[in-house]
């Protein structure tokens, strides 16, 4: 029997925490503009999980329909974005890197929506590159 750790995270203001009770499928940079917009950076790492194994502790975040079928979630207070899920897509929910406590942990293996990526933002060249969304 494989004993798995869990993995904690949460918002900057500590009102919303969430349990992660496996290993992430993927860990990817995305450079979509929605992604962009929504995060309100350049880029976005993002953990890929199943979503069986992710649950928020005590309080909910506010969710938000950003385009047809998409759901992200924030905290209401703070504002920090925490999670992508798609409504098609009822296996996984993508978790943002850096709303874990130890994000160093789950280093980015490729970028994706490359096609979308700000002129000036630097391509890592030693990661898988996909130029549209990844399959």
């Amino acid at each position: 029997m494989q004993i798995t750790q869990s993995h904690f995270g949460g918002c900057l203001c500590e009102a919303i925490r969430f349990e992660l009770a496996s290993t992430p499928l993927h860990h990817i940079i995305c450079h979509c503009q929605t992604c962009r917009k929504a995060i309100g950076a350049t880029r976005v790492a993002w953990a890929v999980v199943h979503i069986a194994h992710f649950k928020f502790i005590d309080l909910l975040p506010v969710e938000y329909e950003s385009s047809f079928g998409v759901f992200r979630t924030f905290c209401g207070k703070c504002g920090t974005s925490l999670t992508y899920r798609q409504a098609e897509n009822a296996e996984t929910i993508d978790i943002t890197i850096a709303s874990f406590d130890e994000p160093a942990l789950f280093a980015p293996t490729q970028e994706i929506w490359l096609d979308d990526k700000v002129h000036w933002e630097i391509q890592n060249h030693t990661l898988a590159q996909v130029f549209k969304d990844c399959e």
